[in-house]
């Protein structure tokens, strides 16, 4: 008898848009399916295409449905290809997808991402679509396999959802009431990250300096907890110094915290804990106390710029970055001009700036005082124009200084041309430099004098003055030598940095338009 022909395995492709959480579970998405027997796609055509969506934009369902009506024709070339749609847009639209893209195979939400092999093998078992939405969380994704991209630098989810109700936002509805983690095990996760090579992590949460109000009262809150708030301080806080106690552990960043949330004991643990990184994400979002009232964010432009003044203090070589808003409805000449002030005072390294538009399903959408695109775009340019001064005037402080640079893959898009590796300093800012002497992997560390600065960018140009080899260029070796390596990994959100980033992605969606 002849042994039976062995079948290939089923290939998949993800494809990811929308904030830090989304990039997060799709590493979450990947994990599932190779766990499942699947295997990332190649250049073939993928059996199995992923769409993580994001449903932060006015037009996010458009550009969703654009790209399935692309993949229409590739699927009816491809027998047993299947499609599947997650992520928020698919939790707000359910069984819409379906009833525009009948060829669609599989939708899945936000609190039930561990479904989606059963029910990719259940859409082709009854060859029919499989809806599937959860009201609320089923597991909390760190219980998931997880497929890391980057071996150097990992994401560590402490918190699900969001109590807060900006009036721009529609993420708390889709992605639900925030629940925290248990110290323990954000711990036992880093501990495990940090002994298969990974040098940093990001704490990451939709309101991310929140952590502990998910447990309710602290008189109810878990023994680990209570511990953690010794001496009055907040869990977040508790949380930071105790990353600091992690061996091996060299970089430790947050993201993205909400200025209400934001007190003293955090400044002091990042100020007093060596491997908390001199770095800050602090949605603005507007300067205009009027309009900080509108979107109902609970602070005013004295408390924020109470907060930048107490991190400087602390934390003098800090790099703060920030997200605005131009343009909200009833936004005033005004009103701008108080942004454009608080800008000017904050000085941030870096900014993303929006304007304005609708988010179906939040309150700002049916607001009066609803702008002309002229106006908004005028303003846009302003604000802009204005940050790149900004920041190309913090870059040029940074010449001269001595700076250790985690070597990063994917983040220098020129970096064959010009010669040069790239990576993040600890401040978050991109470094390119020249290639050292001796070999450099990702994921080591080398030492670089910056001698020029741009806007978005810092120049090393003259030899290293050090490279030290990690566990964490080890790893990515490895990887390489298994065949596994993931490319274009990169450590950031655009122009600021953060663990591995699709292009697609937006830097978050808690506060973003």
């Amino acid at each position: 008898m002849s042994a039976p022909m062995e079948t290939a395995p089923r290939t998949y492709e993800i494809r990811t848009y929308g904030c830090q959480m989304n990039v997060h579970d799709s590493e979450r998405l990947s994990g599932l399916l190779e766990s499942a027997g699947y295997v990332r796609a190649g250049e073939a055509e993928p059996d199995v295409v992923v769409f993580n969506t994001c449903a932060v934009r006015e037009n996010a369902d458009n550009r969703l449905y654009g790209n399935l009506g692309h993949l229409r024709p590739v699927k009816d070339g491809h027998p047993g290809m299947q499609i599947a749609v997650g992520g928020c847009l698919a939790q707000k639209d359910r069984d819409t997808i379906v009833k525009r893209a009948p060829w669609v195979d599989v939708v899945f939400g936000t609190h039930n991402i561990g479904s989606l092999p059963a029910l990719l093998e259940r859409a082709r078992v009854r060859d029919e679509a499989q809806v599937e939405i959860e009201e609320s969380l089923v597991t909390f994704p760190s219980t998931l396999p997880t497929r890391r991209e980057s071996p150097y630098a990992a994401w560590v989810s402490i918190s699900v959802g969001c109590n807060n109700t900006c009036t721009f936002c529609i993420v708390p509805s889709l992605r639900g009431k925030e629940r925290d983690r248990r110290p323990g095990e954000i711990l036992a996760e880093v501990e495990a990250l940090v002994a298969e090579g990974a040098l940093e992590i990001t704490l990451l949460g939709q309101n991310v300096n929140a952590y502990g109000s998910g447990f309710g009262a602290l008189s109810g809150a878990p023994d680990e907890v209570r511990a953690m708030t010794g001496g009055g301080q907040s869990a977040f806080a508790g949380l930071l110094r105790a990353c600091g106690g992690v061996e091996g552990l060299e970089r430790v960043r947050f993201t993205s915290p909400h200025p209400k949330d934001f007190t003293d004991d955090v400044i002091a643990a990042m100020a007093e804990t060596p491997n908390v990184m001199p770095s800050l994400h602090m949605p603005l979002q507007s300067g205009s106390d009027a309009v900080l009232r509108a979107m109902r964010r609970s602070y005013r432009q004295a408390r924020y710029l109470g907060i930048i003044e107490k991190v400087r203090a602390a934390i003098p070589d800090a790099a703060i970055t920030t997200d605005i808003i131009v343009g909200f409805p009833g936004e005033t000449e005004a009103d701008f001009e108080e942004t454009l002030h608080v800008v000017r005072e904050a000085r941030f390294s870096s900014a993303f700036t929006f304007q304005y538009s609708k988010r179906p399903g939040t309150p700002a959408a049916t607001m009066d005082g609803q702008l002309p695109k002229e106006v908004v775009q005028e303003r846009y340019e302003r604000l802009v124009a204005l940050q790149e001064e900004i920041s190309w005037a913090e870059n040029r402080r940074q010449l001269g200084r001595t700076l250790e640079v985690l070597v990063a893959e994917g983040e220098g898009r020129k970096d064959e041309a010009t010669r040069r590796l790239s990576g993040r300093a600890p401040d978050n800012r991109l470094v390119h430099f020249g290639v050292p002497e001796e070999p450099v992997r990702p994921g080591d560390m080398v030492t670089v004098e910056i001698t020029y600065a741009a806007p978005h960018h810092l120049v090393a140009d003259k030899p290293a003055l050090g490279v030290r080899r990690t566990r964490a260029g080890d790893a990515w070796e490895a990887r390489q030598g298994g065949g596994g390596g993931a490319g274009g990994v990169s450590l950031g959100m655009p122009s600021i940095g953060r663990p591995a980033q699709p292009a697609a992605s937006a830097p978050g969606c808690s506060t973003r338009p």
